[in-house]
């Protein structure tokens, strides 16, 4: 286990534990389009060629870390900065409300909620990448968590979200600290990503034992005339 990986996540995930979802051109490759808007490159290549053969005329997709040549067919946003962090040990226990595995019987609620809050980097089967946990409070979903990308020794933890209509029950650091602890039971640890500009998530991070790794440029890639904005993340 090595914290390389870590440096070009997104490559490392596709060419190692989810290659079998990797859709992939020599030394480019890209998550399939409704589970994940990613694609990545190895970091020592052409791929100009590779890139335009995986990703369809009109379509938005999202790079982390370093920007490739592209063919002119590209409209290029960014970078925004993205801060890696990582927890390196287990946390103290947070009480709370009941937590429960989201299943595709929930996906309609899962879908909402980050329809709501995380907007463009859920897709309709982001779930089958990991295991997804959530919070009801009555019929509604308050808040959830999950997991991403997989890497050998590592497991990104993502789509922390909360509804609004629940902020300040302390469910996300509930979800946070009870997924990344059950991470470390496993054997794996989990690091996650955050907008540098995020300061409300970059805090609950840091507070409950995410330490900064590093900073990494995040692109919005468009193949067509316009490009995609990008968005807060994390």
């Amino acid at each position: 286990m090595t914290e390389a990986w870590l440096g070009n996540p997104i490559w490392a995930a596709l060419t190692g534990p989810q290659h079998t979802w990797a859709c992939r051109q020599g030394a480019a490759a890209r998550y399939p389009a409704d589970v994940a808007p990613f694609v990545a490159w190895s970091g020592h290549a052409d791929v100009a060629g590779a890139l335009d053969s995986l990703v369809a005329p009109g379509e938005a997709v999202y790079l982390l870390g370093a920007l490739p040549r592209l063919s002119a067919d590209w409209q290029v946003q960014g970078p925004e900065q993205i801060v890696q962090m990582v927890c390196s040990a287990p946390l103290a226990a947070v009480d709370g409300a009941p937590i429960i595995e989201l299943t595709a019987a929930h996906r309609a609620d899962v879908l909402a909620l980050t329809a709501l809050v995380y907007p463009h980097f859920f897709r309709p089967h982001t779930m089958t990448l990991g295991r997804y946990f959530g919070i009801y409070q009555g019929d509604q979903l308050a808040a959830m968590i999950g997991e991403r990308m997989s890497l050998d020794g590592y497991r990104e933890i993502s789509a922390v979200c909360t509804h609004p209509d629940f902020s300040g029950h302390g469910h996300a650091r509930r979800l946070l600290v009870w997924l990344s602890n059950d991470n470390h039971q496993r054997g794996v640890v989990p690091f996650l990503h955050v907008s540098e500009d995020n300061r409300r998530a970059r805090r609950l991070y840091a507070q409950n034992g995410y330490r900064d790794r590093c900073m990494m440029p995040f692109w919005s890639l468009h193949r067509g005339e316009a490009p995609v904005a990008l968005s807060r993340h994390g």
